[in-house]
């Protein structure tokens, strides 16, 4: 993967290789500008390989036009940011019930409401993002993430933002709704105790895979 700047072509991975079996919980580690998050978006097809190809779930994203990406997205991944995301007009149970209804459910405030009570937040369903707190935002974005029964759950530094006691609670949440829904779940994570308790550990530096 490539990007073009003022100083030139910039390469950001190379010679990456990388399977991730189904229902494994997989650590990206490394220090900052190693290709961790850039790593991630492309699995999720949030961003292009200039070179090579992705696959998941046997479909080569590379080949995929944005609509296409999107609807691929919307039916089989859950994306988990460090910044939360939350739509900030909606409610908590507003943002959990987006990806359903843009899904065409028809139950999707009852299940928002069930995936909000699963991570502890059975009495914020009618508060705004500015309502509540970093935690609570997050268990938001977990609930969001997981409504639609996604197959494949990527998250980006999910406790980055959050003190020690609201990320231990969130990484516990993340593990047990993984364990719960069976999703092959890929975080990015400068966190060594949550990076501990995936099945595998890749580390990157420079770009490349330094150690898996």
């Amino acid at each position: 993967m490539s990007l073009t700047a003022n100083a030139g072509r910039i390469d950001i991975l190379k010679g990456i290789d990388l399977t991730v079996q189904s229902g494994e919980t997989l650590a990206l580690i490394g220090p900052s500008g190693s290709g961790k998050s850039s790593l991630l978006m492309l699995m999720g097809g949030l961003e292009r390989a200039t070179g090579g190809q992705v696959m998941a779930l046997g479909q080569d994203l590379g080949k995929m036009n944005e609509d296409a990406l999107a609807r691929f997205r919307r039916a089989h991944m859950g994306i988990v940011f460090q910044s939360f995301h939350l739509i900030p007009t909606m409610t908590a149970l507003e943002n959990v019930a987006t990806p359903l209804e843009l899904a065409g459910t028809r139950d999707a405030f009852e299940r928002a409401a069930k995936a909000l009570d699963d991570v502890g937040l059975g009495a914020r369903h009618d508060h705004y993002a500015a309502q509540m707190s970093g935690g609570e935002q997050q268990r938001v974005a977990l609930a969001r993430a997981f409504v639609t029964r996604p197959k494949i759950l990527l998250a980006d530094e999910p406790t980055g933002n959050l003190d020690a006691a609201n990320g231990a609670a969130i990484m516990d949440m993340l593990m047990d709704l993984r364990d719960a829904h069976g999703a092959t779940l890929v975080l990015v994570t400068h966190d060594s105790d949550l990076a501990a308790r995936c099945d595998r550990i890749v580390n990157l530096r420079d770009g490349m895979v330094e150690t898996v």
